[in-house]
């Protein structure tokens, strides 16, 4: 780890970019992560703002919002630092004031809401980083926002989904048999990065018939069932670090338009989502007619 960006008087600000960095599930919110701290430090020392606090951390955000800087980098900094003030609360660097003075930073308003309201890439995996690895609550919520955005799951779908459901079909793990909107019946796909956050709140909790996703006292003992509004409100949560307006429906939505532009096809997109009409799977993908690239452009016929 480079310190040369460090401020020499706070040597243990390398160690702690680590263990907020470490604690990240993808590799992608790894290396976001810790670009936004080295920025972040990049700025302090050459404007020499000491100590670390809320002042501090308020002036940086200013200073990327009169660089033009968007939204989505504004928060992703800002959550970036809120998690590694919390790593020097907790390693007795700042005082319990100043991190909560931190931690209550408003995150920037994305301004507008586009029909349908999709995630890019880069804000979906910004938000399925956002909960902890190291607790059964955030263990729990990975699963979920995995399931919503890595299968397209309805939210009353998910607070009804059960082990049982979960099975090796054509040599892949499904979710079989769900049963949707109009009592339609289908089997979802699952991506090996949402089996594999299943799985670590399953073992966690040994869970491993009934309800996959149940309520957690304050110990992090599992209780009952989660409800769809349950789901929504811990979607929720974590889209609001980021500064993001986000519902499960939306989670459904940029599920097929990022599976449509890695290009799957629109019918099984349509099978996934267990929509009645390939219209409706259409209206989810935000498509609109494109008049530049035409389909009369791609026959490929040579006709004087």
């Amino acid at each position: 780890m480079t310190t040369a960006l460090i401020p020499a008087a706070q040597p243990d600000y390398a160690r702690l970019i680590d263990l907020v960095t470490d604690a990240l599930p993808s590799p992608h919110s790894k290396a976001a992560y810790r670009a936004a701290l080295l920025r972040f430090f990049s700025w302090w020392s050459e404007t020499h703002r000491q100590p670390f606090s809320r002042a501090a951390v308020m002036a940086y955000r200013s200073y990327l919002e009169a660089n033009g800087k968007g939204p989505v980098t504004c928060n992703i900094a800002l959550s970036s630092i809120r998690k590694f003030a919390a790593e020097c609360f907790e390693n007795g660097l700042i005082d319990a004031a100043t991190e909560a003075g931190i931690s209550r930073i408003p995150g920037a308003k994305l301004l507008g809401r586009p029909t349908g309201n999709w995630l890019s890439a880069e804000q979906a995996e910004a938000l399925l980083g956002q909960p902890e690895t190291d607790t059964p609550k955030g263990l729990r919520d990975r699963a979920i926002l995995g399931v919503l955005l890595g299968c397209g799951l309805r939210r009353t779908e998910c607070a009804t989904l059960r082990c049982e459901h979960i099975q090796e079909r054509d040599g892949r793990p499904c979710i079989v048999d769900l049963e949707g909107k109009g009592g339609r019946i289908r089997t979802v796909p699952m991506p090996d990065w949402a089996v594999r956050r299943l799985k670590a709140w399953l073992a966690t909790t040994n869970i491993s018939e009934g309800p996959v996703f149940v309520s957690l006292d304050r110990h992090g003992n599992p209780g009952e069932s989660l409800s769809g509004v349950g789901i929504h409100w811990i979607l929720s949560e974590y889209a609001r670090e980021l500064g993001f307006d986000v519902s499960p429906h939306d989670m459904r939505r940029t599920y097929a338009r990022l599976a449509r532009q890695g290009g799957a096809e629109i019918d099984q997109i349509q099978f996934s989502l267990g929509h009645a009409s390939v219209q409706t799977t259409e209206i989810y993908l935000g498509m609109t007619q494109d008049l530049k690239n035409a389909p009369c452009d791609r026959l490929g016929l040579s006709v004087a």
